[in-house]
């Protein structure tokens, strides 16, 4: 039988041994518009392009970059209803960490808990793999900054740069050129615009990018830059 054959049903694997409901979660984010998340030496920071259909659409209702918890964030590349469960589930884990041990969730954990809801998404009946990829940040338990990155298979890795959605190997070429081991937050938040830049169509504006950080002079909390802040980066 063809490789279509299989490619319906979820918990089937083909011949060749894939499932071909997380192929088309894949595919799905490849074509969600450009996330990027560079880790520096004093912090972490991550970019998305923030595309508005309509200009009847009031731009501040739309989110790319959110608050997880009060030190991480995360960014998404593919569905958007998805991405707004998978924060939800985050932020509950978040929490249940915060009263369980009286600590904040290192990023390593809450990275964890996504890949594992993500995963049961792809071995149940009745369900599909998540349409969306993830990129978090924040805090480790030693306060170190993180990055990983969270696949609809359920894979997570931790990474010094990763891009997402739309472009992703071009801007990950472009990544790979220009990182360095002793990069700075200031200097990251400048790469990672740049690289937002190289697979956006037409310049780059505060209003058609989101940026969120945490570590150096913002402080160890994750937060969200003003448009006003990012005005001064392309600038």
């Amino acid at each position: 039988m063809q490789e279509s054959a299989y490619s319906f049903s979820l918990t089937t694997f083909s011949p060749s041994g894939k499932l071909g409901q997380i192929d088309h979660a894949f595919a799905a984010v490849a074509g969600g518009s450009t996330s990027i998340g560079i880790k520096a030496v004093d912090g972490v920071v991550l970019a998305a392009e923030k595309k508005i259909r309509s200009e009847l659409i009031e731009k501040e209702s739309v989110i790319k970059v959110a608050k997880l918890s009060k030190y991480c964030g995360v960014t998404y590349a593919g569905m958007g209803p998805d991405f707004r469960v998978l924060l939800k589930e985050g932020r509950k884990d978040a929490e249940a960490y915060r009263v369980r041990f009286g600590e904040e969730c290192p990023v390593s954990e809450v990275s964890r808990n996504l890949a594992q809801v993500m995963q049961e998404y792809t071995q149940s009946g009745g369900v599909r793999p998540f349409g969306c990829s993830l990129l978090v940040i924040g805090k480790e338990a030693d306060g170190k900054p993180g990055l990983f990155q969270v696949d609809p298979s359920g894979s997570f890795f931790a990474w010094k740069a990763a891009c997402v959605g739309h472009g992703a190997s071009d801007a990950q070429s472009y990544l790979e050129k220009r990182y360095e081991e002793k990069l700075g937050l200031d200097d990251a938040i400048h790469i990672a615009l740049l690289t937002l830049q190289e697979s956006f169509d037409g310049k780059l504006t505060p209003e058609s990018c989101e940026i969120g950080v945490c570590g150096g002079k913002y402080g160890s909390e994750f937060r969200r830059l003003t448009m006003e802040e990012i005005d001064e980066y392309l600038s």
